[in-house]
C-alpha cells in the first residue's frame, strides 16, 4: 500500500485555516465582549488615529484659512525658535521637578497603602477605605481646585486652625516652596485610590497557601510583606513604574492650570500650560504642535528606556 505523504506547507495552511475557525467560533460565542470594545476603538480612531496627520502643523506655517495642506512648509524654523525660548525651558524645569518629586516620593505611598489594606482581615472597614481613598479620582479638577483654595489659601481652612493655635499663616498657594508642597500633596491625595486598587488587584492573584505556609513556618505579617507580597506583585510594580518613567517628559493640564496663579508662575508654569497660552490663547499653532511632537517623542524614548532597564534589572516589563 502507498504511503500518503502530507506535505509541510499542506499542514500549516490546515493549522491555519483550523486556528481561523476556531477564533471566528469564539468570536461568536462571545460577541457582546467585542461588542463593547466598539466605542473605546471608535474613541481612539477618532480622537487620536484621525488627528495624528494634523502633527505636520509643526512642520508649516499654518493659516487656519488656507488649512492644513495648503500652509507654507517651513521646516523645523519652529522648533528652533522653542530652542531659543527661555519661558520654554522654564517650563521643562518645572515639569520635571514637579514630576520627579512624584516619582521619587509618590510612587511608593500606594504600594505601601495597598500592603498594609491587604493585611486588614475586616471586610467592612477594608471596604470603606478603598471607598474613601478612591472618591477623589471621580472628582473633576475643577471641584478640586474649589476645594483646594477654600482648603490651602490665606483664610482657608488650614490657615484659620494655625491661626488658632497662635501661629502665622502660611502661603499655600503665594509661596514657591508652598505651592510645590501643595501640588505634591493634592495630586497624591486625588491619585492614591485608583493606584492602591491596582496594587491591591494584584495582590488578588497571589495563592493564600503561600501566606499559610509561611504562618505554619513562624513569619510575621511584616516579613510575609516583604517576602511574599511585594515579590509576587514586582511584575506590575515594574510596569508601572515603566509607565510613570515614560511619563516624565509630559505633565497634565488640569492640575497646574487650576492651582498656578500669578504669584507662583516661576515654578507653576509646565510645559502642558506653556503649549495651551502659546497654542491657543496666542493663536500660535505650529508653535503649541512642535511642542507637542517634541514632548511625545521625548516620552516614546523614555518608555523603550525604563522598558529596557527594567527587563535587564527585574526581567520584567511591557514587552
Amino acid at each position: 500500500m502507498k504511503r500518503r505523504v502530507i506535505y509541510p506547507a499542506r499542514r500549516r495552511t490546515g493549522t491555519y485555516r483550523s486556528r481561523a475557525k476556531e477564533t471566528l467560533v469564539y468570536m461568536r460565542k462571545h460577541w457582546m465582549f467585542y461588542a463593547m470594545l466598539a466605542l473605546p476603538i471608535l474613541y481612539y480612531v477618532l480622537f487620536h488615529y484621525k488627528a495624528m496627520p494634523g502633527v505636520v502643523i509643526a512642520f508649516k506655517n499654518y493659516n487656519i484659512f488656507k488649512g492644513i495642506w495648503e500652509s507654507p512648509w517651513v521646516g523645523m524654523k519652529y522648533f528652533q525658535q522653542v530652542a531659543r525660548s527661555k519661558a520654554f525651558w522654564l517650563s521643562v524645569r518645572n515639569m520635571l521637578v514637579l514630576n520627579i518629586m512624584g516619582l521619587v516620593l509618590g510612587f511608593p505611598l500606594p504600594i505601601i497603602l495597598a500592603l498594609f489594606l491587604n493585611e486588614i482581615n475586616h471586610r467592612l472597614f477594608k471596604k470603606t477605605i478603598q471607598t474613601v481613598i478612591y472618591l477623589p479620582h471621580f472628582i473633576s479638577w475643577s471641584v478640586v481646585g474649589g476645594m483646594m483654595y477654600q482648603v490651602f489659601a490665606s483664610s482657608g481652612l488650614v490657615n484659620t486652625i494655625i491661626k488658632g493655635f497662635g501661629g502665622n499663616p502660611i502661603g499655600f498657594l503665594s509661596n514657591k516652596g508652598w505651592w510645590i508642597f501643595t501640588y505634591f500633596v493634592v495630586g497624591v491625595w486625588k491619585s492614591i485610590g485608583w493606584n492602591t486598587i491596582i496594587y491591591l488587584s494584584a495582590m488578588t492573584s497571589i495563592d493564600q497557601e503561600i501566606y499559610e505556609a509561611a504562618r505554619v513556618d513562624g513569619c510575621s505579617r511584616f516579613r510575609m510583606m516583604r517576602s511574599i507580597t511585594v515579590p509576587c506583585i514586582k511584575d506590575t510594580i515594574a510596569i508601572m513604574l515603566i509607565l510613570a518613567v515614560g511619563g516624565l517628559a509630559s505633565i497634565g493640564f488640569e492640575q497646574p492650570y487650576v492651582m498656578q496663579n500669578s504669584t507662583v508662575m516661576e515654578v507653576a508654569d509646565v510645559v502642558s500650560t506653556f503649549t495651551y497660552r502659546v497654542g491657543l490663547e496666542q493663536s500660535k499653532f505650529s508653535i503649541g504642535t512642535a511642542v507637542g511632537l517634541a514632548q511625545s517623542f521625548i516620552n516614546f524614548v523614555l518608555v523603550l528606556s525604563a522598558n529596557a532597564i527594567s527587563k535587564r534589572v527585574s526581567g520584567s516589563g511591557i514587552w
